[in-house]
């Protein structure tokens, strides 16, 4: 967000505290993927852009309660109750969720994978 990477958070004050930077406002959201094999490398990279309405108390409360927040990047689960939260999207909806599927079956068909 900006210059800011949006982590996971430690707890839920911290999850509250990036949902509250994240409503109403456009992130990036940068994934990558990678194989190896020997001295070669493989990479793909994707990045996405998430527009979030404007949270109400209400919306934040139920979310942070429900515990979709845990373990994940900027504290929201796109493929969760946070899908909800969305305006727009542009860009790769599984590399929001964490691994873009377009670009990893790219990659393998590169890597000899069929």
């Amino acid at each position: 967000m900006g210059r800011r990477i949006l982590g996971k958070p430690a707890d839920a004050a911290e999850a509250e505290a990036f949902l509250r930077a994240l409503s109403g406002r456009r992130h990036r959201v940068v994934t990558a993927v990678a194989l190896r094999r020997g001295g070669q490398t493989w990479e793909r990279s994707v990045e996405s852009r998430v527009r979030m309405k404007p949270l109400s108390e209400v919306e934040l409360a139920a979310y942070l309660a429900g515990g979709d927040w845990r373990g994940k990047a900027g504290a929201y689960a796109i493929q969760g109750g946070a899908e909800r939260f969305v305006e727009h999207l542009s860009g790769s909806y599984s590399g929001v969720m964490g691994l873009p599927l377009y670009q990893t079956a790219q990659l393998l068909r590169d890597f000899g994978v069929r």
